[in-house]
């Protein structure tokens, strides 16, 4: 074929723009003697037919030219060549099954696919079990009759020993797809197919003794680990065959890493499915001992790159290879799955022989090994928490600086995994290791030991490490002044968080720590991040951990410096530098107001962000443009400037009002910003504290520009934005705190009472607009439009409070008592049919949420209720007669005087002559139920006459 691929598709599917012509080319080109082209044109058609779950291609294409897909497609099955092509119309045929068999669409495909395995090709005998396979779930038990042949046809094939290789393998591939069809489909015929696993090992093996053929044998292993996976139990009898194979493969070196680590995957998988098949692999003989060796040994694999001793950042995976990544996997996994009963003792026995082995590689391994496995061993290694400790502070005296960095890494990950036990028990031991660990002359280890060192003090209580303090302040005041960039920066960082764990009890040590950190910055070179931005994250740390007072001396000047470097501009440092706004924020209080004119704009762009945006060099507070300007990137400067202005709303209060419209006209579209959960919650976040402050600020009279009339618009705005944002928002924990924030800022706004007074005002206004002289159809379609647009509103009201009733149930009723006087008198008669039902609805949402906080409310709703329920108007009988069952049903006590009352009414709605009828339905079927919860909660204060 001399056409480019690429050409093709452009002509028949930009230029024709026709499915059923480009289909059929795309069925016929898959002859095409050229085999990369003919797999493109295969892929491309399996794209075409299958990617849509509802496959919409596929039923948009004419029955002829479906009925000539379908016979294309098997007859090149038939005689393709390619396995890999083979895959992929197998793949096609499955997508189309799926979806054709359920409605007898595609009958000729069984038949089809009993010859394929009835075939002397292996190949096909692969493709028909492949497919079988794939619709497991369609097919049931369609496929019994021939369980006994293919059966017998597999295990003939696997026990040949005359075939070539390749008829093998495509039998054990085979073989396996088959059986895992068969075990989803039909359990009876399980016990069948177990003959084949003892051959199907061999084959396997057979199979890895041939170099050559290794890369195929992976498909077989990957078969086998989906086994394992799927169908754990199936493997029993053949267990012990099945594990000591894959023990052979793991351990047999002259393999490549990738089929070893097949291997041991396996191994991994049959040992996490013991929920499935409990018990099973433990029974095997020296497995656990066995296994830990092979993932003990997989640690040791790694390399002392020259490059670690003299890297400039901190990264904890320089020298790991990929086979210490997955050791550390499946170290983990394999602890998890089987606990510290069945492995403690094993692994500290063969962990204490590497340690005393005099290659670093193994000692490295061990201290690693045994923090891999802690969390999943941790309920038995707690009672031996010594041992584990004197093992890991052992090695920092180790004469290979790689496994005193390791030593410094595991003490870090077990003081989490054993917190609080191990640092309350053994904090003396461990702050002397690392302390002395802050003196090693290689900085790895330096940079370790420290980071090891602020994890201690932030996990454990802060009584632990303030008895160390003054030591340890002083230890990394030393390493401040150290020449090495990494260690350095995890001086700076351990400062910032010891500050943030002690709080106060920083105050000590706040002139000799500031005095440093200014010196570091005045030194930095404002080029490099490295050390600027600890630096940074470290004088906000401890500003805000010694308070305004202690601060205040040197505030001027650090924001100084801070809105100096908004100049740089690269997204980790505007990062840190909202991040440090905040902190100071939170440390100055309303003493942070004379700074935000300076700082408002930057937060104002930021929080503008979009994810294809970048801050603009031309800004007159002098920003450059964002260095990196992935989505990722640009949505956490957004997320964490929403913070920011969310942050200076609530600390500001009132003061903040001069941004409030910026800051709302920002805020209240991110409501709805799929793009970015954190962005959405901050924006939540901040609408209650965005109403407070313009509320308190219309209060005390200082909001320019602003009025009663301005908070009321903002309050209607927000409110309701909410509302609808409520409505559209797919995460529960989000539509949590948006209740939460629709709550507050009703509190905060009074919304129903305005609302109300509001609607009130303007039925009035409408109303005198009828009697004037000039009134007209004209005048009356706008009018009957401004009547719709206040019943949406007031509907809006009405489901914004049962919404809140929903969530908040009883703790809700004390607001609700305030609007009481508002939503009582809407009941009248006078009002319109809207307006009643919306109260009634309320109500009803009271009783059935929370029944016993209505009960206060029972002697003025019920009259209310009971006289609604035989309204003139549909839906206000409708309504109140589903109130008058709740009522019936929550209410049994007082419920008992009005019994006869509520039988009259429900009577009448029965017995009119219209019940029936299609506006009287719902009425009516309200009646009914109601009749029968007073029967369930009341028979016996019903009378015979009444019955």
């Amino acid at each position: 074929m001399d056409v480019p691929f690429e050409t093709f598709i452009s002509e028949y599917m930009w230029s024709t723009k026709d499915p059923d012509s480009l289909t059929i080319k795309l069925s016929i080109l898959i002859y095409d003697s050229d085999i990369d082209f003919r797999e493109k044109c295969a892929v491309f058609l399996k794209k075409l037919l299958t990617s849509d779950n509802d496959l919409s291609t596929w039923w948009n294409l004419s029955v002829s030219t479906q009925f000539t897909i379908k016979a294309i497609l098997l007859a090149r099955i038939l005689i393709e060549e390619s396995e890999s092509i083979l895959k992929h119309l197998g793949d096609t045929v499955s997508g189309l099954a799926a979806s054709l068999l359920p409605r007898n669409d595609w009958p000729e495909l069984l038949p089809f696919l009993y010859q394929c395995l009835d075939s002397s090709s292996y190949k096909l005998i692969e493709s028909a079990s492949s497919i079988f396979g794939q619709l497991a779930h369609v097919l049931g038990d369609t496929v019994v009759p021939w369980v006994k042949y293919v059966h017998s046809r597999l295990l003939n094939t696997l026990n040949d020993d005359t075939l070539d290789l390749d008829n093998r393998i495509a039998g054990m591939t085979a073989a396996i797809s088959f059986i895992q069809f068969q075990c989803v489909s039909n359990s009876n015929q399980k016990e069948r197919f177990q003959e084949l696993l003892p051959a199907l090992l061999r084959r396997l093996t057979d199979t890895l003794s041939n170099s050559d053929e290794e890369v195929a044998a992976h498909d077989v292993l990957i078969l086998f680990m989906e086994f394992a996976r799927d169908e754990p139990r199936f493997l029993r009898r053949q267990l012990m065959d099945l594990v000591s194979t894959m023990f052979e493969i793991a351990e047999d070196e002259r393999l490549k890493e990738g089929t070893r680590n097949l291997a041991v995957g396996i191994l991994i998988t049959l040992v996490q499915t013991r929920k499935r098949a409990p018990g099973m692999i433990k029974r095997l003989p020296l497995f656990i001992s066995r296994c830990f060796a092979l993932l003990l040994k997989l640690l040791l694999d790694v390399k002392d790159d020259p490059a670690w001793h003299s890297v400039e950042i901190m990264k904890d995976d320089t020298g790991e290879t990929s086979n210490f990544r997955f050791g550390k996997e499946c170290l983990e996994r394999f602890s998890r799955a089987l606990g510290g009963k069945s492995i403690a003792h094993i692994a500290i026995e063969q962990l204490c022989t590497y340690l005393d082995a005099p290659e670093w590689e193994k000692r490295h391994a061990a201290i690693f090994a045994l923090a891999f496995i802690a969390k999943g061993c941790l309920k038995v290694m707690i009672k031996n928490l010594e041992q584990v400790v004197d093992m890991v502070l052992n090695c920092f005296e180790d004469p290979h600086p790689r496994v005193r960095w390791a030593a410094c890494r595991a003490i870090s990950s077990l003081l989490i995994d054993f917190r609080p036990d191990m640092q309350e028990r053994y904090h003396n031991q461990i702050i002397l290791a690392l302390t002395a660990a802050m003196d090693d002359f290689h900085p790895q280890v330096q940079a370790s030991s420290t980071r090891a060192l602020c994890s201690f003090c932030v996990l454990g209580k802060p009584e632990t490490s303030i008895s160390y303090l003054e030591g340890i302040v002083s230890k990394l005041l030393v390493l401040l002044q150290n020449d090495k960039p990494i260690v350095q920066q995890q001086a700076l960082t351990a400062l910032a968080s010891i500050s943030r764990s002690v709080e106060e009890h920083f105050r000590t040590y706040y002139d000799t720590v500031m005095s440093h950190l200014k010196t570091v910055l005045r030194n930095t070179d404002l080029k490099s991040n490295l050390i600027l931005r600890p630096a940074i994250e470290c004088i906000s740390s401890v500003a805000m951990a010694v308070g305004k007072e202690k601060f205040r001396g040197d505030e001027k000047q650090v924001m100084e410096v801070l809105l100096s470097l908004q100049v740089k501009g690269d997204v980790p440092l505007i990062i840190d530098l909202l991040t440090a706004y905040t902190r100071i924020c939170h440390c100055l209080g309303q003493n942070f107001l004379p700074y935000v004119s300076a700082f408002m704009p930057f937060f104002i762009q930021c929080a503008q962000l979009e994810p294809a945006m970048t801050i603009s060099t031309q800004s007159d507070y002098g920003t450059n443009e964002l260095d990196d300007n992935s989505i990722e990137k640009v949505l956490r400067v957004k997320a964490k400037s929403c913070a920011m202005l969310c942050f200076c709303a609530g600390i500001l209060k009132e003061d903040f009002y001069p941004w409030t419209p910026q800051a709302v006209s920002i805020l209240v579209p991110l409501l709805k910003f799929y793009t970015c959960n954190d962005v959405k919650i901050y924006a939540v976040s901040a609408m209650s504290l965005l109403l407070s402050s313009a509320k308190l600020a219309v209060e005390k009279g200082i909001a320019q520009g602003g009025s009663e009339s301005y908070f009321t618009k903002l309050s209607d705005y927000i409110v309701l934005a909410l509302v609808e944002a409520l409505h559209k928002e797919p995460m529960t924990e989000i539509c949590g705190l948006m209740l939460y924030e629709l709550n507050n800022c009703l509190q905060v706004s009074k919304f129903f009472p305005m609302m109300h007074g509001e609607s009130s005002s303007r039925k009035n206004e409408l109303s005198e607009r009828e009697k004037t002289e000039d009134f007209d159809a004209e005048e009356a379609e706008l009018l009957s439009a401004e009547r719709k647009q206040e019943e949406r509103v007031l509907n809006s009201v009405g489901e914004i409070l049962r919404t809140l009733i929903k969530a908040f149930k009883a703790s809700f009723l004390p607001f609700l008592d305030e609007l009481s006087p508002y939503l009582l008198p809407m009941w009248a008669k006078e009002n319109t049919t809207n307006e009643r039902c919306i109260s009634i609805l309320i109500f009803n949402s009271l009783v059935e949420e929370c029944p016993e906080a209505a009960l206060k409310y029972y002697d003025v709703c019920l009259p209310l209720v009971l006289e609604a329920s035989s309204d003139e108007h549909p839906n206000v009988r409708q309504n109140a007669l589903y109130g008058l069952g709740l009522w019936a049903e929550y209410g049994p006590s007082f419920f008992k005087l009005f019994v006869g009352e509520a039988l009259s009414r429900i009577y009448v709605v029965l017995t009119h002559l219209k019940a029936r009828e299609l506006e009287n339905e719902s009425a009516y079927d309200n009646a009914v139920s109601a009749l029968g919860k007073i029967y369930q909660f009341h028979g016996e204060s019903i009378d015979s006459a009444q019955t």
